[in-house]
C-alpha cells in the first residue's frame, strides 16, 4: 500500500522588516529543498541571484552543487548537507521552525513554521500561496538596514534625487505594503509548467 501524500501548509515570514513581509504556502511533502527554494523565490518574488540555505534543527542544508559553497564546506560528512537530496517532509514535523536565508551579503533571513501537515490521496503537484501581506524588499539593497532606509527616503521625501535613484534601483514604484496573491500563484504555475526548480 502506497504511503499517504503530504500536503505541508507553511507560514514563511522576512525577519527584522517593517511592514511585515510574510507568506502562507501549501506545498508537498515530497519536495525537496531546492524546490523549496525555488517556492519560496517565486512567492516573494524574489530573483533567485544569490546563494541561500536552510538552517533545520543542528543541520544545513546548502548548495553543494556550487563552487564557492563547496569551498566554505570544512567537513561535508558533518555538513553543510546537499538540498537537492534532502526531502521536506521527512525532516519536519507539525510546530517546527527553521530558517532559510537568502543571499549572504545582504542576509535575508527567513523564518519557517510548519503550520499543518495533513494527508492528501494524491501528491499536490505544485506549492500554491495561500495568503500573504507586504511587498518583497528589492534585491541587493543593504538587507533589512538597506530596505529600512529605502523605505524611510522614499517616504520621507519622495521627490528627492536620492529617492529616484532608489526607486529606479527597485524597478520604478514601490509600496510596501502590496501583495499580490494572484501574481505570486501565476509564478508558482509558471514553475511548474516548466520545470524550473527541478535541478
Amino acid at each position: 500500500m502506497a504511503k499517504p501524500a503530504q500536503i505541508l501548509t507553511l507560514h514563511v515570514s522576512i525577519d527584522d522588516v517593517a511592514p511585515p513581509v510574510w507568506r502562507r504556502i501549501q506545498v508537498d511533502g515530497d519536495i525537496t529543498l531546492r524546490n523549496l527554494h525555488h517556492i519560496f523565490q517565486a512567492s516573494f518574488g524574489w530573483t533567485s541571484s544569490h546563494l541561500h540555505q536552510f538552517d533545520i534543527e543542528d543541520d544545513t542544508y546548502a548548495m553543494l552543487d556550487n563552487e564557492y559553497v563547496l569551498d566554505l564546506t570544512e567537513a561535508p560528512d558533518q555538513g553543510p548537507f546537499d538540498d537537492r537530496k534532502a526531502r521536506l517532509g521527512r525532516l519536519v514535523y507539525p510546530g517546527q521552525r527553521f530558517i532559510y536565508l537568502y543571499d549572504f551579503g545582504d542576509s535575508w533571513t527567513h523564518t519557517v513554521h510548519i503550520e499543518s501537515i495533513s494527508e492528501a490521496s494524491e501528491k499536490l503537484g505544485y506549492a500554491t500561496v495561500v495568503d500573504g501581506a507586504g511587498a518583497c524588499p528589492p534585491e541587493d539593497i543593504g538587507g533589512p538596514p538597506g530596505y529600512i532606509n529605502f523605505l524611510d527616503t522614499i517616504e520621507r521625501s519622495p521627490r528627492s534625487q536620492e529617492a529616484r535613484e532608489m526607486l529606479d534601483w527597485a524597478g520604478g514604484d514601490f509600496d510596501a505594503n502590496v501583495f499580490d496573491k494572484r501574481a505570486a500563484n501565476a509564478a508558482l504555475l509558471r514553475m511548474a509548467v516548466n520545470g524550473w526548480g527541478k535541478k
